[in-house]
């Protein structure tokens, strides 16, 4: 009994000060570890404690794209903007076809357009509505993609 404490307790020693080496692999991600130890750590040990840091900040600093994080830049991930269009798919078709209409002033909203780009960004969607909703069977994800493709083109 004796000889296998002391192997378990060999073998937590060993390990707890081994690092191992996952090259070019970085587990922790973004956020206040990473701008304080840099993104070089290679040990079980320093990505542990940095992806620890990082946890209360990772959060802020992808919504800001702040603390080495990138911001989403694409439409798709706006929530209230997946949401809307989900929930009013038709009455979002028939104002797109219309090129005017409250649901595609509140999507105008939603994309932050600014109130001077209003008519053109209306009629650009509207001349393009087959693209945008390209069959009866669109979801509201490919609506939103194809709304992005057609406004950045």
């Amino acid at each position: 009994m004796k000889k296998l404490f002391t192997l378990i307790a060999a073998l937590a020693v060993v390990f707890s000060f081994a690092t191992f080496s996952f090259a070019g692999q970085k587990n922790y991600g973004c956020g206040l570890g990473t701008m304080i130890f840099g993104g070089d750590q290679d040990s079980l040990l320093s990505q542990t404690f940095i992806a620890y840091l990082n946890g209360s900040s990772q959060i802020y600093g992808i919504t800001t794209g702040t603390s080495e994080c990138e911001s989403f830049n694409g439409i798709v991930s706006n929530e209230k903007l997946n949401n809307f269009v989900a929930d009013n798919m038709d009455n979002l078709a028939t104002d797109i076809a219309k090129g005017q209409g409250e649901y595609l002033n509140t999507l105008a909203v939603l994309m932050e357009v600014s109130e001077d780009s209003r008519a053109s960004f209306y009629g650009k969607l509207q001349s393009n509505f087959s693209t945008i909703y390209s069959s009866d069977s669109v979801t509201h994800l490919d609506v939103i993609k194809n709304i992005d493709s057609v406004v950045k083109s």
